[in-house]
């Protein structure tokens, strides 16, 4: 029978050996977990494992147990647990030491197979506790680690206020209604692309929440379609999204030969379609990032075509000039495209219709390229003026110092500007 019971406990950390390989457990915390766990039970058996030595053998898959005792007077022992009379001391059958004296150490061997089926089912058990925590901490490390980044799941379970899914490890991922596109449809078995959100590990029960509707899900689906961004030659400096309805995202490059715009839309649209359709048709804008806030509003304001911009830099707030025409663009269906433009500039943005030039004609600087170099007129479109009525309005030192032009060039402008309302 002891053969037996002592062949269940060999083969048992031959399971743990095994199951240790395909949950990546190293070898230092195996060893580890495994002295816990006898020694755990040894506690509860003899109410304390501080006298014994509990030595590992991960290659055989077995451990070796020792109990120290106190050698006694024969008829004097009190404690069994801890104290060993010295008759049975020199007459041990596994370890017999007949010259020993009272009030030295014996060690003595431990047989654990021979404690019975309870002791190794406890010990299974503890066992199997102390590899779930093991696991449950692994899982929380990996993913907290991986907060932000794209995985890809498969639908498990559809719930009214969540998705269960289940990625290649079998991990579970939730994807909460809040964080869904509204009019994503989830059905059992299709795979779902999304990032990592939330991770926590409440009461050590690790909790893995996924998003489909953060700025992070479409940076990474930018990443993965668009090679530059991928090996950093173009950057993403800011994303806005209203998920399933539109998104703006502002793009630099760093090579002055790459037109990062184009290459994020790609050949008549071929990356950006792809990126579309994963986000249930949400329009995407992707505009030239600027450090100048002037020109960051304007083009973040597209298609709308801007008069003039009032800003105060400091308190973030912006007022924009349109012509009547325009103040429906610059707004947006449902206001979509102020609210993207504020969310992705930072700015508070206020639209105003032009009534200086309401029921006038003006004319954009571009008209001027015959009379007006490139780089004059690209140099007050920085700085907000679109038109010439927007550069006649502001002063004269302020298009010298804001655009930072020669005073006889801005003279030049004014009178170019004046001469044609003029006539």
């Amino acid at each position: 029978m002891a053969a037996k019971k002592q062949e269940e406990t060999v083969d048992m950390a031959d399971r743990f050996a095994e199951f240790k390989e395909l949950k990546n457990i190293d070898k230092t915390t195996m060893i580890s977990v495994l002295e816990e766990s006898f020694r755990s039970v040894l506690a509860k058996m003899f109410g304390t494992d501080e006298n014994f030595d509990v030595i590992m053998n991960p290659d055989k898959g077995d451990c070796e147990i020792y109990q120290n005792l106190e050698i006694m007077n024969d008829g004097e022992v009190e404690n069994p647990n801890r104290q060993i009379g010295l008759t049975d001391a020199r007459n041990d059958k596994d370890n017999p030491d007949p010259d020993c004296e009272v009030g030295e150490d014996h060690t003595r061997k431990i047989d654990f197979a021979s404690f019975g089926r309870r002791a190794i089912l406890n010990l299974r058990q503890t066992l199997a506790s102390k590899i779930l925590d093991l696991q449950k901490d692994a899982v929380y490390t990996k993913f907290k680690d991986m907060e932000g980044e794209l995985v890809s799941g498969e639908v498990y379970q559809v719930w009214k206020r969540e998705v269960l899914l289940l990625d290649d490890d079998k991990n579970e991922l939730l994807l909460p209604k809040d964080q869904q596109i509204p009019t994503d449809i989830y059905r059992k078995g299709e795979t779902v692309r999304a990032v990592i959100y939330n991770v926590d590990n409440k009461n050590n029960n690790p909790k893995i929440t996924v998003s489909r509707t953060s700025e992070n899900f479409l940076r990474r689906l930018f990443e993965l379609e668009v090679p530059e961004i991928h090996d950093g030659l173009i950057v993403i400096r800011a994303v806005a999204r209203i998920p399933g309805e539109r998104a703006k995202i502002a793009v630099e490059s760093y090579d002055d030969r790459i037109d990062p715009v184009g290459a994020c839309v790609g050949v008549k649209g071929a990356r950006i379609h792809g990126i579309v359709r994963e986000l249930r048709n949400e329009n995407i804008d992707v505009i030239n990032y600027t450090s100048n806030p002037q020109l960051f509003i304007q083009r973040a304001l597209s298609p709308a075509k801007i008069s003039s911009i009032r800003l105060d830099e400091e308190g973030k707030h912006a007022e924009v000039f349109l012509h009547p025409d325009e103040v429906s663009l610059a707004i947006g269906k449902g206001g979509l495209n102020i609210k993207l433009a504020s969310m992705l500039t930072g700015y508070q943005i206020d639209v105003y219709r032009d009534l200086e030039t309401e029921g006038e004609e003006d004319i954009y600087l571009d008209e001027f390229k015959d009379e007006i170099d490139d780089w004059v007129i690209e140099a007050l479109k920085n700085m907000g003026c679109a038109t010439a009525k927007a550069v006649l309005r502001t002063p004269r030192q302020e298009l010298i110092d804001k655009a930072d032009l020669e005073e006889g060039t801005v003279d030049n402008v004014l009178a170019v500007l004046k001469a044609e309302f003029e006539d």
